[in-house]
Formats: structure tokens, C-alpha cells, sequence
């Protein structure tokens, strides 16, 4: 690593430090240059390649944590979910997302790790969000998705 005060081309590293709020790492370094010997930080990264939304339009969006999390916390609006159950959601699909692989992700594929979180978390806020990412045309197919979620309830407590 070249040093920020003389150009030398060289350093050490004298300590490195995990920083869990950014997910980087901080490396305390040294000038290797006698004439120097100056100590500089630096930081390092890990470079996350964009995951584009392929939306059901077919335009494509870069995939935005923020927005995965609006919408998670719409369907949670006045429901006994907390901030940090929300966070968690929102990286548990994150990092899935990322370590798919995949550049590009449909956004029925993130509806549908939505539900399958919303499930265990909050039935109420499930079906609110099935509402809105469903489409839901008229009251029988909403009702069709309740019948079928109740038979799911019921199959998974016996």
C-alpha cells in the first residue's frame, strides 16, 4: 500500500481491527520509507457487484435494501413487529440475494422471501403484504389465500 504522505510504495500492517458497522476491516499501517516511517489507516471493503430487480414490466431496477425494508414495514404498520425483526428480515433477504449469485433477481422472487418471513413473524402483517404483492382481484381469491393459509396453520401444529 503506497503511503498517503511520501508516495512510498510500501507499508506494513501493524494492526487490522473487524469493524461490524460497515462490514470493513481497518488496517492501522506503517511507511516502510526510513526517511518517513508515518502511520496511516486504511479501510478495506468488500466490492458488492449491483443485483438488478427485473420488475414485472421487465424494467430493471438496482435491488435497494431501503425500499425491501419500506415495504416490509408497511405490512407491519401497527402491528407488534419491532425495528430490529424488521433489520433482521431485511438482511436475512439480503444476504440471500447476494449469495444467490444471481446479477438479476425477479421481484416475485423477493415477494415470495418476504411472505415466507412475514410468515413466522407476524400472520397479520403476512396477509397484508400477500394483499398487495398477490394482487389479490376481488374478496374470493382473498379469501381462497386466507382458506389455504389457515390449512397451512393447521397442518404445521398437529
Amino acid at each position: 500500500m503506497k503511503c498517503v504522505f511520501c508516495g512510498y510504495s510500501d507499508s506494513k500492517v501493524i494492526d487490522s481491527r473487524y469493524s461490524e458497522d460497515t462490514n470493513s476491516i481497518r488496517r492501522r499501517r506503517e511507511c516502510l520509507n526510513p526517511e518517513c516511517g508515518k502511520r496511516f489507516n486504511t479501510y478495506e471493503t468488500v466490492e458488492m457487484l449491483p443485483i438488478l430487480v427485473i420488475k414485472s414490466d421487465q424494467s430493471r431496477q438496482e435491488f435497494s435494501p431501503i425500499k425491501l425494508k419500506q415495504g416490509i414495514m408497511r405490512a407491519c404498520e401497527k402491528r407488534p413487529v419491532t425495528v430490529a425483526q424488521i433489520d433482521r428480515m431485511v438482511d436475512e433477504i439480503t444476504k440471500q440475494i447476494q449469495n444467490s449469485l444471481k446479477q438479476e433477481i425477479s421481484s416475485n422472487e423477493i415477494g415470495e422471501m418476504v411472505m415466507e418471513k412475514l410468515k413466522t413473524v407476524d400472520e397479520v402483517s403476512y396477509i397484508r403484504f400477500a394483499s398487495v404483492y398477490r394482487k389479490f382481484t376481488d374478496v374470493t381469491h382473498f379469501m381462497e389465500f386466507i382458506k389455504d393459509f389457515e390449512n397451512m396453520l393447521d397442518k404445521s401444529q398437529k
